[in-house]
Formats: C-alpha cells, structure tokens, sequence
C-alpha cells in the first residue's frame, strides 16, 4: 500500500471508527459486547477480538503503523460500510445490529 493509500485508509477509519479508545474498552467489558457478533469457534466473536485490535490502532502514532495494520483498518471500514447499509427498522438502541457495530468502533447513534 503507497502513501496516498495509507493516508486515505486511515482518514476513512478515522471517520468512522467514532468511539474513543476508553469508550470502546469500557463497552468490550460488556456481557452485550460479548454476546454481539459471530462467534465461529464458541469463543471471542470476531467483532470482539477487531475491538481490541481498534483499540490498540488507536493509540498507535501514524509512524508506528504497519502493513499489517493498514489492513485492519481496511477491514473495519468495509464492515461498518456493509453493516450500516444493513440497518434493521426500528428502534436500534439495544440491538444486536448496534452492538456489533459498536465492537468495530462505531456506534450508529453517537453523530
């Protein structure tokens, strides 16, 4: 990935990812948080352990980022694209809709 990508991707990460490190801790310690997602083993969901990555991206200086990294980033933009065109009808405050969103970073109700 060359520069200008690197600075796209994380300007759209940024843009998206719309909770701060200790919001989106403070929500992964949550039995909702826990519960949301896919879990394909039984164990931690996918969106639960891509929490915890964003987490950590978030507090990463721009010079310390890596490949690696790029690609989460790149990760966690499509998936908060895809699922918020997925939005259920209704009210979407305690859904598992939000809360899956909310283990990527986003919270759909926050502006």
């Amino acid at each position: 990935m060359d520069t200008e990508e690197q600075h796209a991707t994380r300007q759209e990460f940024h843009r998206l990812v719309n909770l701060t490190p200790a919001a989106l801790e403070k929500w992964l310690a949550t039995d909702a948080s826990r519960e949301a997602g896919l879990h394909p083993d039984g164990g931690e969901s996918v969106g639960h352990a891509s929490g915890r990555r964003i987490v950590e991206l978030l507090r990463t200086k721009k010079a310390d980022l890596s490949d690696s990294d790029y690609e989460h980033m790149r990760k966690v933009v499509g998936y908060i694209h895809r699922h918020l065109a997925q939005r259920p009808s209704g009210n979407t405050e305690d859904s598992r809709w939000r809360h899956s969103l909310m283990n990527w970073g986003h919270d759909p109700l926050e502006r």
